[in-house]
């Protein structure tokens, strides 16, 4: 994994100043690269590629980028992993090609020259954004992976197209200017997190996952701007087809066969993802998605592996001695970090020069941290992000499936219900509830949002709008705008659970949850890899009957019943709760000076976003007690402490850039 960055520029563009912002722009991606840099520059096309290195297989030099192809047609600056690159090696020389160094790079780009760029993408299985620059068209390709892991911006300026990893890549570069986006502002207010159709700055935008952008010069002159060249943007995988095509041909066997199926399927993508040259290991929550992984890891593994997990000192949220229990089962040579409010109160600045776009998922702090306590051991750590997506793992999905049975019920009584449980859900508003002693899990299950939830669903009229109720927001709205409805388009599918889980595959998971990876991971010079996102695997979930899904109640049942092939029913067989973060409790406690500043009347007044009425009570109740709003209140708070963090001056480049020299320019 790594860091990449480019510059394209008009016909008409000077060349020497804007080919010379590569250097600048490629060092502010170092963390994500700490083994080396490289740059390529074509003055005469007016393009420049940038790369900064975490080299993970063939150490050596072979695997310096940016590279060129055997014929030189080719140039590529690639941030990711390909990891069944080996079988495709083996194809190719079988094809009368030889290869100089053993990295996937060298691969790809003879894969690219033999096969075409489009039928290449099809048969990579990885995770990849990448930049190739082709000699012979004169044309530059941008490409992202099927389910956005590698994240990839794309800007212009009135002489460049530029891309990178990372929006801060992009932020310095000559003539970029930062506008804020409200839609996308109000969208990160409501969710969290950035929809990965939109993006913070106005004028930029994040290349979807399974598409290829292809311009040339002359396109982007014509076009002066990227929101022009949409209509050159293809897609070479689409989730909608693969769902549909899913649906239509169902998997047919047993309980015993579908699981021996996924066994399979998830051993492989697990393997391929051991196949490093630098220390491996993985991440281990204790939840059923991590120990399936780290299970799979073990059981292929000659030695123990290394396995990391936070620990927290507020007991109601502290999974460690769940995942400790599971490492000892399987042998795993296990690390924790012990995490305290004071722990994280230290990271929070960092927060927003990490993420670029303001983010507001708490699980970003452990996530952090772990990440950083596995860095010190490994260089690569396979995580179970994915699980929840592909076998329906959130409240969402199981409410889905309990709506269905509960809309059977006759619709006065339905009604009667849902007035009962708005009661109850008032009464938790006024802290009622929270006052009990009660488990941390009952708790949350009390919570007044999901009451709210709740006592909406079985008010609702029909599926259509059981579907609107389940994945609308249950935040408040603290701005003086209209929140957005949707990231996207409608499903194309029919079915309440189908529905949700291609809402979550398209919005949550590479909005949030890939970009927290991605992001925690490589501030840490981490690799994370996620082997329930192999595509292979994705294609099987979409193809598995919805009863193997959700069973009894529960969630990724099929995928329990993976897991307890491997580990005890009784260790792993507890209500999901990750990486989550005791945020409503500090909030109220040691972050409550920090939070009170930051929501101060002047402090909110700059951009015209927030309606400081709305805040300030939300603040105020919050902090008595009356009701946990933590989700919207830690949506705030990120979005203030980003804004700060973006309109600090920068330093002088001098200062935050070591001079680099440019061969040709």
């Amino acid at each position: 994994m790594c860091g990449i960055a480019g510059i394209l520029l008009a016909p008409d563009a000077a060349r020497a100043k804007p080919l010379r912002a590569i250097a600048q722009m490629t060092t502010a991606l170092r963390h994500r690269g700490p083994d080396g840099d490289g740059f390529w520059t074509d003055r005469k096309a007016g393009v420049a590629f940038g790369h900064r290195r975490l080299a993970i297989v063939d150490l050596s030099e072979a695997g310096h980028q940016p590279m060129h192809s055997a014929t030189g047609r080719y140039t590529i600056t690639f941030n990711g992993e390909i990891y069944n690159f080996q079988d495709l090696r083996r194809e190719l020389e079988d094809a009368g090609h030889r290869f100089r160094g053993t990295c996937d790079t060298e691969v790809m780009l003879c894969a690219i020259e033999s096969w075409g760029l489009d039928t290449a993408l099809t048969r990579f299985a990885g995770m990849f954004a990448f930049g190739l620059w082709d000699m012979k068209t004169r044309t530059l390709h941008l490409a992202r992976d099927r389910m956005g892991k590698k994240p990839l911006y794309v800007a212009s300026t009135r002489d460049a197209l530029v891309f990178a990893s990372e929006l801060k890549a992009i932020n310095g570069f000559p003539g970029f200017r930062q506008e804020l986006d409200i839609d996308a502002a109000t969208s990160m207010l409501s969710r969290g997190w950035v929809p990965d159709n939109k993006c913070i700055w106005r004028g930029v935008f994040k290349l979807p996952p399974g598409s290829v952008l292809s311009v040339t010069a002359a396109d982007f002159a014509e076009a002066r701007s990227v929101a022009s060249l949409s209509h050159r943007i293809r897609y070479w995988w689409s989730l909608a087809e693969v769902a549909a095509k899913g649906r239509q041909e169902p998997i047919v066997g047993t309980d015993e066969e579908l699981t021996d199926q996924l066994d399979g399927l998830l051993r492989l993508a697990v393997r391929e993802r051991m196949n490093v040259d630098v220390p491996l290991g993985g991440f281990l929550s204790g939840g059923v998605d991590s120990s399936v992984v780290v299970a799979l890891m073990q059981a292929q593994s000659t030695k123990p592996v290394r396995t990391f997990t936070v620990a927290f000192g507020e007991g109601g949220f502290d999974e460690a001695p769940h995942a400790a229990e599971v490492a000892r089962h399987l042998g795993t040579d296990h690390t924790e970090l012990h995490l305290s409010c004071a722990t994280a109160r230290e990271v929070i600045p960092e927060l927003p020069q990490i993420w670029d776009e303001p983010f507001a998922d708490e699980s970003q702090i452990p996530t952090l941290l772990v990440a950083r306590l596995a860095r010190q051991h490994v260089t690569v750590a396979l995580t179970g992000d994915g699980g929840d997506e592909c076998f329906a793992g959130y409240a969402r999905h199981l409410m889905a499936a309990r709506a269905r049975r509960q809309h059977r019920l006759p619709s006065p009584l339905r009604q009667t219900l849902a007035a009962g449980v708005g009661l109850l859900a008032r009464a938790a508003r006024h802290d009622r509830v929270s006052k009990l002693p009660l488990s941390a899990h009952a708790r949350h299950a009390l919570r007044s949002d999901r009451l709210d939830r709740l006592a909406r669903l079985l008010a609702a009229a029909d599926e259509d709008e059981l579907y609107h109720r389940l994945r609308g927001s249950s935040t408040e709205n603290l701005t003086q705008h209209e929140l957005p409805l949707s990231v996207h388009g409608a499903p194309p599918l029919d079915g309440l659970l189908s529905r949700l889980l291609y809402d979550d595959m398209v919005g949550y998971l590479p909005g949030d949850i890939l970009v927290k990876l991605d992001r925690a991971s490589m501030a840490a010079s981490l690799e994370g890899r996620c082997p329930l996102l192999d595509h292979r695997v994705v294609d099987f979930a979409w193809r598995l009957p919805a009863d193997v899904m959700v069973r009894h109640g529960r969630g990724k049942w099929i995928l329990r019943q993976l897991l307890h092939r491997y580990v005890p029913k009784r260790l792993t067989d507890r209500p999901k709760q990750g990486f989550d973060v005791p945020i409503a409790v500090w909030l109220r406690g040691p972050l409550r000076i920090w939070a009170n500043d930051l929501l101060a009347d002047m402090r909110l007044s700059g951009d015209g976003i927030f309606d400081f009425a709305k805040v300030q009570t939300c603040w105020r109740d919050h902090i008595d007690g009356r009701q946990d709003h933590s989700r919207d209140l830690w949506a705030a708070l990120m979005f203030q402490t980003w804004r700060n963090e973006a309109h600090r001056p920068p330093a002088p480049a001098a200062d935050r850039y070591p001079a680099l020299e440019l061969a040709g320019v």
